[in-house]
């Protein structure tokens, strides 16, 4: 059966960063919005991918836009308030709280934590009845009417299906599925140096099967002096015995492959608070933070279980499906291989005292909801973004200068080893923008995307594809929408218009309160920051 209701004036699809960002900033503006999601939460690599937020040096201050800063304080509110249990006096009054005083970030917190501040964030527009929220939608085709996108089509987890049409359309998935139901043009995999001319990119022809790898992670607690071994998972020998060609040994080892020098790399599992070690690097629960003490919690989300031995974007079902299933077991098998055959400083082998947290993600295995996606589909878009755009080896002045800069981020440019079988990639990359033009499609008129699926190629997604610049996308493309559905106007009108492209980017600082450019100290001094690092390498 399926169920018509009144055209929204936005229609987000997926609930990812991206997605709510987007809806946030078009119902704020005062559009009707809807938003899906496939998953019972909303928040994607911060929620049901588990993946702590990576930040950049001056998330606190001037490194995101007002919006995402709110996001970050009521995280750290509903700490305060005990969601999470009771703090102890000294956390609860430090002023930029960090629940896992991680190293990864500044913010390490539990994913239930983020899924309930982004509902306490959109809990006012639904409760004005100008957003409304289905998860558990899966998109399942689109509505094509010449370049415009007329509807979108949905099916439920209990199995109904739904039509859903509104005058501008986001697509916030994590693979940008809705770029290929629409017949928007799109990019997918590794584009070659014939192509786009970056120093990094692929010698020989494009792949689009040659994806970064994905990740499905894993919460664990450490439980000293108990065992909590599981059963072997059923690709244990496999993986136990994997080696890549790019890689200095066993995959399931401490020791890995340094970028981009291939040199090897000692991960320790443990090491004291002031050193940094795996466990440290993405904990998300630092029990010295709360009264009850109970178990450190860690998101294993580390290089031993990359998983890259196929794509999973733009491939028939079943083979998507079979990847996701190796997925899976490698993560339990590298768990399995931390309980029982990882060496340990005392000369003994296995740490079974590492346990499941199974009631993060509310799994049996303590596996995520998700798996993290890296990558997916990206537009063919009016401004593609390239390694010369920011790249500081390429361009060691500094960052190309966006005239139509709709937001800012910063981040090296990182890529973990690709389906293509190429080892890490990963450089500098100065402090960035984010241009209007990487949201506009080349050809469609009402279809905006609001994730990882702006105009990028392969090398600079390793650096826009993370939490506060998928955000700040997806809050220019719901006000671009906002813009659009209420002024009657294309994406690409307010682009090419000056006037109307000024009148956006003061809408998107003044109302929104977004960045669109960074201070010329933060570019002065991250230039600073790497001149000193390439001295102590040459020295």
């Amino acid at each position: 059966m399926t169920s018509q209701r009144p055209a929204p004036d936005v229609l987000v699809v997926g609930g990812g960063l991206g997605g709510v960002a987007a809806a946030l900033a078009a119902a704020r503006l005062g559009s009707s919005v809807v938003l899906t999601e496939e998953s019972p939460w909303l928040g994607g690599q911060v929620t049901s991918q588990g993946v702590p937020p990576d930040e950049n040096r001056h998330i606190e201050t001037v490194g995101a836009g007002r919006s995402y800063q709110a996001y970050r304080d009521v995280v750290r509110t509903l700490y305060r308030e005990g969601l999470a249990g009771e703090l102890t006096a000294g956390a609860a009054g430090a002023e930029h709280l960090n629940p896992g005083t991680a190293t990864v970030s500044r913010i390490a917190h539990e994913p239930k934590m983020s899924v309930a501040a982004l509902d306490r964030m959109l809990a006012p527009y639904e409760a004005k009845g100008t957003l409304t929220i289905h998860r558990g939608w899966q998109p399942t085709s689109a509505t094509v009417d010449g370049d415009r996108v007329t509807s979108v089509q949905f099916v439920d987890s209990a199995g109904s299906r739904h039509d859903v049409t509104a005058a501008m359309v986001l697509d916030a998935t994590e693979d940008g599925l809705l770029l290929e139901l629409t017949g928007c043009e799109y990019l997918l995999g590794s584009e070659s140096q014939d192509e786009t001319g970056e120093p990094h990119a692929l010698t020989g022809p494009t792949d689009p099967y040659d994806q970064q790898a994905i990740t499905w992670c894993l919460a664990v607690e450490h439980r000293p002096g108990e065992s909590h071994v599981i059963d072997r998972p059923t690709e244990y020998p496999f993986w136990r015995d994997f080696t890549p060609t790019f890689w200095t040994g066993p995959l399931l080892s401490f020791t890995g492959c340094a970028p981009p020098t291939r040199e090897p790399i000692l991960w320790p599992l443990f090491r004291p608070e002031d050193e940094w070690s795996l466990w440290t690097y993405r904990r998300i629960r630092d029990r010295r933070h709360f009264s009850d003490g109970g178990p450190d919690i860690s998101l294993v989300n580390w290089p031993q279980h990359d998983y890259f031995a196929g794509p999973v974007v733009g491939v028939p079902e079943d083979v998507r499906q079979r990847h996701l299933t190796g997925a899976r077991q490698l993560t339990l098998s590298f768990l399995y291989w931390l309980q029982t055959e990882a060496p340990r400083d005392d000369g003994g082998t296995g740490f079974p005292e590492l346990k499941p947290a199974t009631d993060v993600f509310d799994t049996p295995d303590g596996l995520a909801l998700r798996p993290y996606l890296r990558e997916g589909r990206r537009i063919v878009a009016r401004t593609t973004v390239l390694e010369q755009d920011i790249a500081y080896d390429v361009r060691p002045e500094g960052p190309r200068l966006f005239d139509d800069t709709v937001g800012i981020g910063s981040y090296r440019i990182d890529l973990h080893p690709s389906t293509g079988m190429r080892n890490y990639v990963d450089f500098a990359a100065h402090p960035f923008q984010v241009p209007l033009g990487a949201l506009v499609p080349v050809r469609l008129q009402n279809l905006v995307p609001a994730a990882k699926n702006i105009g990028t190629t392969h090398i600079t997604n390793g650096c826009y594809r993370l939490h506060p610049v998928e955000w700040t996308i997806g809050e220019a493309a719901g006000a671009l929408a906002a813009v659009c559905a209420r002024r009657h106007r294309s994406p690409e009108q307010i682009h090419a218009t000056p006037e109307l492209l000024s009148e956006f980017q003061t809408l998107l600082t003044d109302t929104l309160g977004a960045r669109l450019s960074w201070p010329d100290h933060v570019l002065a001094e991250s230039r600073q920051l790497e001149i000193a690092k390439q001295q102590r390498k040459n020295s």
